[in-house]
């Protein structure tokens, strides 16, 4: 997502000083890695069949989404920024600028769709796991690309290049600006923010139901003495909806022991407990690590193009493209974000690795 600047004289081309070298390097590793990256977790997904879940559709679709921003978006900012002008015509700098715009609003709003399956599949675990198909991730996939286009093409109608060297979208818009940036990223956050959130809560709800499951089997272990047991356990994995309590069944006169209270032992259930703790904090490092890198990566960008937009700030073009980079960064580590802490990822990332060895 380029930015406005004035048009300037047109100017001999100056030789590529030092730092421009290190600055062009630097982002040339960042695209080859965002593109290796991304086709891995592409290979990954459609050549091991135990990940082939509709949610790890929704993160193939985001890899795919973020690999177009690695292949068509970025190598063309490298190559601006080297050169400090606009060498490609007006068509090529209108398909640009629209593919930079549609790619990165695509790639923020898949994460927003992940946000909702994740939610549905903890807080309505019975009924979205009737309704989670592939065919409901496809329609979620294309209701994502069709919002992008609509953000995203409108300024094709008015937008006028007014300058044959630069290749920039102007704010000339306050209307479309506040639609845009509000459309991109200010409402899909919002609701990344709010979901993930409400994904924590069910989540620490969950793990701390199961480990009061857990305690109530150890108590009935660890009063052997006693002819009877109070309470029955609910099994610890039938938990489908953290939004309801544990079910604790009790009868004074009926002598049912714990179903696992002959195998465990006092310090097997400490131990889950204390996983279940584990896990929870994990949890939280998970979500804070997704949430802080997308509002890191865009937050800035679009602020400055929402004050832009009004006319508050006018940036200057090396502000403007480290801002843009910094977006084009979420690309870069969405994948490593929502593969790293799967088990069945890591796995096919192996193969993957141990093929290409062999």
């Amino acid at each position: 997502m380029m930015n406005i600047s004035n048009c300037p004289s047109v100017q001999e081309q100056k030789p590529f000083d030092a730092r421009t070298l290190l600055i062009v390097g630097l982002l040339i590793a960042l695209t080859l890695a965002t593109a290796l990256l991304n086709c891995t977790v592409i290979l990954a997904i459609c050549t091991t069949r135990k990940l082939h879940l509709p949610a790890n559709y929704l993160i193939c679709s985001l890899a795919v989404t973020d690999l177009l921003v690695a292949t068509l978006v970025m190598p063309l900012s490298i190559l601006y920024i080297a050169t400090e002008t606009w060498m490609l015509g007006y068509v090529v700098c209108e398909a640009w600028l629209s593919m930079d715009m549609i790619c990165c609003t695509c790639s923020i709003l898949h994460l927003c769709a992940i946000a909702v399956d994740r939610h549905w599949s903890i807080t309505s675990a019975l009924e979205y796991t009737c309704r989670r198909t592939p065919q409901i991730t496809a329609v979620m996939v294309t209701i994502v690309w069709t919002l992008s286009i609509l953000i995203s093409v409108p300024p094709l109608f008015w937008r006028i290049n007014r300058c044959a060297t630069q290749c920039t979208i102007e704010h000339d818009h306050v209307t479309y600006t506040i639609y845009s940036t509000f459309g991109a990223f200010y409402i899909p956050m919002a609701l990344i923010l709010i979901l993930y959130c409400r994904i924590f809560v069910a989540a620490k709800t969950l793990y701390q139901r199961r480990s009061v499951a857990t305690n109530i089997c150890s108590n009935g272990e660890n009063h052997e003495h006693y002819p009877t047991v109070q309470f029955s356990c609910v099994s610890q994995m039938s938990m489908p909806n953290p939004g309801k309590p544990v079910e604790l069944v009790g009868n004074k006169d009926m002598d049912i022991p714990c179903p696992n209270a002959l195998q465990r032992t006092l310090e097997d259930d400490k131990e889950r407990s204390h996983l279940y703790s584990i896990r929870e904090r994990r949890a939280a490092q998970t979500l804070g690590l997704i949430l802080g890198a997308f509002v890191l990566c865009w937050l800035p960008f679009f602020v400055k193009e929402l004050m832009a937009g009004f006319g508050i700030l006018q940036p200057t073009q090396h502000v403007s493209n480290f801002l843009t980079w910094l977006g084009y960064a979420n690309s870069l580590i969405n994948p490593l974000l929502y593969t790293s802490f799967n088990e069945d990822f890591k796995q096919a990332f192996k193969k993957l690795l141990q093929c290409r060895r062999g």
